[in-house]
């Protein structure tokens, strides 16, 4: 007779305490989501409808780009945005959804990072610090199990 392996997620049941842990995991992870969504909505729209004079006033990139890109940059954001609340409208269409929302955010707070770092507005810089501090967690917390 041959022995087999069974891994002990499957052998165990949840407990009480993994169901509770799952819960508060959850909750966390949406309410980061809810905050990543915000702040990229707010952004994106003032990108989109700010007169370039009180963006390059805020911040200094915009003065070295076209006002296109800026407005494109806007658009990207809030459909970024969107894609991190996905999974409210199903979870099996929006979780991956998600996936590439997250990880598209990753890539353009890491961009502006050096961007703002590089021009030495280190206030919006700390922004960046924090943006990708609540949303790498969603981008591992939320793939596959």
């Amino acid at each position: 007779m041959a022995a087999t392996f069974t891994p002990a997620s499957v052998t165990r049941p949840l407990t009480a305490r993994d169901r509770t842990a799952a819960t508060y995991r959850n909750l966390a992870l949406w309410t980061l989501q809810g905050w990543i969504a915000m702040f990229f909505i707010a952004a994106g729209y003032a990108k989109i409808t700010e007169p370039m004079a009180n963006l390059v006033a805020l911040m200094n990139w915009p003065a070295l780009v076209s006002e296109s890109f800026v407005r494109g940059l806007g658009i990207a954001e809030i459909v970024l945005a969107l894609g991190v609340l996905a999974p409210l409208a199903s979870w099996t269409i929006g979780r991956p959804i998600l996936m590439v929302a997250a990880a598209g955010l990753v890539t353009l707070e890491t961009v502006m990072l050096g961007v703002h770092a590089w021009g030495m507005d280190i206030s919006l810089a700390l922004v960046n610090v924090f943006l990708l501090a609540i949303t790498i967690p969603v981008l591992l917390g939320r793939r596959a199990r």
